[in-house]
Formats: C-alpha cells, sequence, structure tokens
C-alpha cells in the first residue's frame, strides 16, 4: 500500500481501537432509572471517554503504521523495516521503556496490509531471508481498488483485535502481562 492507505489504515485503527477499548463487552448496556432507557449521561460519558481514547491512539498507532515505509530513505524498501525482528523491537520497547504502548499495533497493522492488500508483499524473516511473502488478495497500490482493500484489510484487523481484546487479553494492559496471559494458556 502507498502513504494514503496507511495513514488511512492508522486513522481507522485508532477509531476502531477506542471503541473496542472504551466499552466493556462485560457490562449491561447504558441504562437506568426504573424504565432501563438509556441515559443521556451515560450515553455522553462513554462518548467522551471513547473520543478521549482514539486522540491518545491516534499518534502511536499512527506512526507506528508509516514507520516501516522510512526503509524508503535508506535499505532496501519492503526488507529493512518490513520484518518480524523489527516488530520485536516494537513488542519489546513498552517492556523495557514503559511507553510506546500501541506502536506495534501500527507496526503489525502496516506488515498485514503489505502482505494481504498489495501484490508484492514483504520480507518478513529479513535480515535472514530476502523471500517476499504475500496473499493472493493484493492489489496495486495504484489500483482503482487499493482504499477498499485498505478498508476491508483494516476492518478484518479490528475484529481480530477486538476478539484479542475481549477473549485472550486486555489490548490495554502491559507486555509482561498478556505474556503471562499467553503462557498460562498453552501452559509454559
Amino acid at each position: 500500500m502507498n502513504k494514503d492507505g496507511h495513514v488511512l489504515n492508522g486513522a481507522l485503527l485508532a477509531i476502531g481501537l477506542g471503541v473496542i477499548l472504551s466499552v466493556d463487552p462485560t457490562s449491561g448496556p447504558l441504562v437506568g432509572g426504573e424504565s432501563g432507557a438509556v441515559t443521556l449521561d451515560a450515553a455522553a460519558g462513554l462518548a467522551g471517554e471513547t473520543a478521549v481514547t482514539v486522540v491518545e491512539l491516534s499518534l502511536p498507532v499512527v506512526l507506528g503504521a508509516l514507520f516501516p515505509d522510512v526503509d524508503t530513505a535508506f535499505g532496501r524498501h519492503r526488507k529493512t523495516l518490513h520484518n518480524l525482528p523489527v516488530l520485536a523491537i516494537f513488542l519489546a520497547f513498552p517492556y523495557v521503556f514503559g511507553n510506546l504502548q500501541f506502536v506495534w499495533i501500527g507496526v503489525a497493522t502496516h506488515y498485514l496490509l503489505d502482505m494481504v492488500g498489495s501484490k508484492r508483499g514483504i520480507a518478513l524473516f529479513y535480515p535472514f531471508s530476502p523471500t517476499e511473502y504475500n496473499l493472493p488478495t493484493g492489489v496495486a497500490t495504484s489500483s482503482e481498488w487499493a482504499t477498499k482493500v485498505t478498508v476491508a484489510v483494516t476492518a478484518m484487523e479490528l475484529v481480530v483485535l477486538a476478539l484479542v481484546h475481549n477473549y485472550v487479553f486486555a489490548l490495554d494492559t502491559s507486555l509482561a502481562q498478556a505474556t503471562n496471559v499467553i503462557g498460562t494458556a498453552v501452559g509454559l
């Protein structure tokens, strides 16, 4: 995908993640009073909380979604910064330094968008292997379908993130906590 596609992906992810992280699936609907009607205060509170979360997520997710394409200025594009070792650095960064928690989501979804949405793919195992991996669903970045594919891939990413957030571990937990949950689930 091109820069516009990655910006669109990052912006839609920030909005979607803001909603995913703000809505507690274990709580009931926003009801109150004896009639069980939706209360204006509860709806306004949730809307405000969601808006704040979207703003907080926008910068790290969009920056993460754009970061891998820095390799167009140096190195080999879709190799130097489009690989699993770089993603591992972004996954470990918040664990080591305590910040940039959501940048990894932007980086990971950039990779997914380049693998699923474009014809070329990325070199996941670079520098160990220059082989580029993709799926046959990709289109040319200049295609009239590029934006539609970007939106479809982003919607799929949000569904997966919502499932992980609600059934595996909360996305706003620390990496250490998430690692413990996954380790326990697989019996480590």
